[in-house]
């Protein structure tokens, strides 16, 4: 069982789809869950459909879904780092490895989880995951804990090969999607066709939800 868990993330939603089954299962096994989201997603294109956000109203609509999220799953220790959304590709990469060295000289977890770096289709995703490795890298090889990756472009498995870890969430199903459904200005078209059943069940994206799956990142040394 593992120790302590710190996800770290660019934005509100990106647990939702990916790691969210996974994070609930921790929590009801008793493992502390802190999850890090580096922004607000304040910058997102969404603003709920029909719309309910403006450009104005959105940095707050996306925090509080934030923590609803988080309440939904159960995750007690929720780190807003405060970074600008969509900027993340241009800060000083020091900035990004120190505040993600801190979490994890604080915190000492034995599990991170983050995404692939340059198989984040996003452009903060793939500088918060760079930020994580490099942070985790320049640990002594001894005190490192086990880093899951997220890559999420479709090239994934031909390039990297099949994930290390596949974990199998319908047992936490529900849980997941009232995850999915606490971000509705991002998710609603989507949890609208969920709750109509006109989302084919078989469809790739029904297994994505269900079946949440990750690399163990290879450092060399």
């Amino acid at each position: 069982m593992e120790k302590q868990v710190l996800v770290i993330f660019p934005h509100p939603d990106d647990e939702a789809f990916g790691t969210a089954g996974l994070m609930t299962k921790f929590i009801n096994e008793g493992v502390p869950v802190t999850y890090a989201c580096a922004t607000l997603g304040e910058m997102g294109r969404n603003m709920g459909n029909p719309f309910f956000a403006t450009r104005e109203t959105l940095p707050e609509v996306r925090k509080k879904e934030l923590k609803d999220a988080c309440q939904a799953m159960g995750v007690n220790d929720l780190r807003m780092l405060g970074f600008r959304d969509k900027t993340l590709e241009f800060e000083d990469p020091e900035l990004l490895v120190s505040t993600f060295s801190k979490l994890v000289d604080e915190l000492k977890p034995s599990l991170v989880i983050t995404f692939y770096p340059g198989y984040g289709i996003h452009p903060d995703h793939d500088a918060c995951g760079a930020a994580v490795v490099e942070a985790i890298r320049r640990l002594p090889a001894s005190d490192r804990p086990t880093l899951y990756t997220l890559p999420i472009t479709p090239d994934r498995e031909s390039v990297l090969g099949k994930p290390d870890k596949v974990f199998d969430v319908t047992d936490v199903l529900d849980t997941k999607i009232k995850t999915i459904e606490a971000h509705r200005s991002q998710t609603e078209a989507m949890v609208a066709r969920l709750d109509d059943g006109s989302l084919d069940p078989n469809s790739d994206i029904m297994t994505f939800i269900k079946q949440e799956s990750f690399w163990i990142y290879p450092f060399d040394e």
